[in-house]
């Protein structure tokens, strides 16, 4: 097991807390004006799948379970799940709808992600920073909402709904976060 700070937890990462792995969901660093600075830690154990919250101060030390991070290329999806390959050695896992959770929207056939792997089990999922999808659907410009600050609704491709610049229009590709699903940037393909 390894130590690390608590505020350098993230998404993705196994943790081992009391004897138990949890793969964390999400990871937030909290500075408030008076106190400690704390991460809020939201984890589902990896056992029997229990959602926990946990919150730490910052310079808290947490166990980092030992799992390999393997860079696998996504196949597709069927009744038993999500199909990913290694690419080094063919070998295929297949990782369920509990693990892959609300990422699977961004999933792209042959994308390449991070998977986790401990003793041969898939606990966690990282999917690239950034996606690059196509508008389907947003509001025309309205006249005069030219503030560099105002963003509009926008459906993705993908069925995700983001928030986009009054510039862009539908049919246009832009790069997505996936962390958060937000607009980065107009696509430069």
């Amino acid at each position: 097991m390894v130590k690390v700070i608590a505020s350098s937890v993230r998404k993705g990462n196994v943790l081992d807390v009391d004897g138990k792995l949890y793969v964390v969901l999400t990871a937030q660093n909290f500075h408030p004006g008076k106190g400690t600075p704390v991460t809020q830690v939201d984890m589902r154990r990896i056992v029997d799948g229990v959602k926990v919250s946990e919150r730490w101060r910052t310079t808290e030390q947490v166990e980092r379970a030992f799992v390999e991070d393997v860079n696998f290329q996504y196949l597709y999806e069927d009744g038993e799940g999500f199909h990913f390959m290694n690419p080094a050695t063919y070998d295929q896992v297949v990782v369920d709808n509990e693990t892959m959770g609300d990422q699977k929207a961004y999933l792209q056939e042959g994308m390449t992600c991070i998977l986790s792997i401990h003793e041969g089990l898939p606990l966690a999922l990282e999917l690239p920073r950034h996606v690059t999808l196509e508008i389907t659907e947003t509001e025309p410009v309205v006249k005069g909402q030219t503030a560099s600050s105002s963003y509009k609704p926008a459906m993705l491709s993908n069925g995700v709904r983001t928030m986009v610049p009054p510039h862009i229009n539908a049919g246009t590709r832009v790069v997505i976060a996936t962390e958060d699903n937000s607009y980065v940037e107009r696509a430069k393909d």
